[in-house]
């Protein structure tokens, strides 16, 4: 190990801290961090942006800008909301059936959009199905974000790394899904097993309260019907 990989590690150890304490906005820190990389000499400009085993992977790239353009466009429609809003009146307002369909609806959704967008968009209806049914609304919160975590390593485009890992491997979209869909089916029934176990005492509610789910418009949510 020599000089190079001291300072690459160094480098990178710096970035992390000031990430985390949040003085520092991350894009700006991941940009210094890339750019001193190629000042101090650890990684050539050449094989920052060209190399197959040190460079950027523009497969990455270029699926991330995608997803930002076919998140802008459908966020707008209300098409999430809606979603969330038929999901839980299918499951006719029961606290606990809702955390498990939304759970499922975030991972299925999060197998092929942005994890965290995913996230975002679910969860204001998640705090409006919530202060309906008078429940506290972190622990819908914190199983949608792990659904998503799960969903998202089901396809190719679930997640960053998966196409990272997809293009060193030689894999393609439906080798991926062979390989790996069924193991995160498998996890995804155990994890909703497991919420019920955590979670399934506490999400009792009176029935005036779940008249209030069933009592919503989920065609209100639909902002651009075109």
């Amino acid at each position: 190990m020599g000089p190079s990989f001291w300072m690459a590690t160094a480098i990178f150890i710096l970035a992390y801290a000031l990430i985390i304490s949040e003085k520092v906005h991350k894009t700006i820190l991941a940009i210094f961090g890339s750019a001193l990389m190629i000042v101090l000499g650890i990684v050539t400009q050449e094989d920052a942006f060209h190399s197959m085993e040190l460079g950027i992977d523009w497969n990455v790239i270029f699926l991330l800008v995608s997803m930002m353009i076919i998140i802008n466009i459908m966020k707008p429609t209300g098409l999430f909301e809606y979603i969330a809003i038929k999901s839980a009146k299918a499951a006719r307002g029961e606290p606990f059936r809702i955390m498990a369909i939304f759970s499922v609806v975030t991972a299925t959704l999060s197998a092929f959009l942005d994890n965290v967008t995913t996230v975002l968009l679910i969860a204001p209806v998640t705090l409006l199905i919530c202060q309906a049914l008078e429940l506290e609304v972190v622990p819908f919160l914190i199983t949608e974000a792990l659904a998503s975590n799960i969903g998202g390593t089901a396809t190719l485009i679930g997640d960053p790394p998966n196409i990272m890992i997809a293009s060193k491997a030689q894999l393609d979209f439906m080798a991926f899904i062979y390989h790996l869909s069924p193991v995160i089916i498998v996890v995804l029934i155990a994890y909703v097993a497991t919420i019920k176990f955590i979670f399934g005492k506490q999400l009792h509610v009176k029935e005036e309260l779940k008249q209030r789910v069933m009592a919503m418009n989920e065609n209100e949510a639909i902002k651009d019907p075109v």
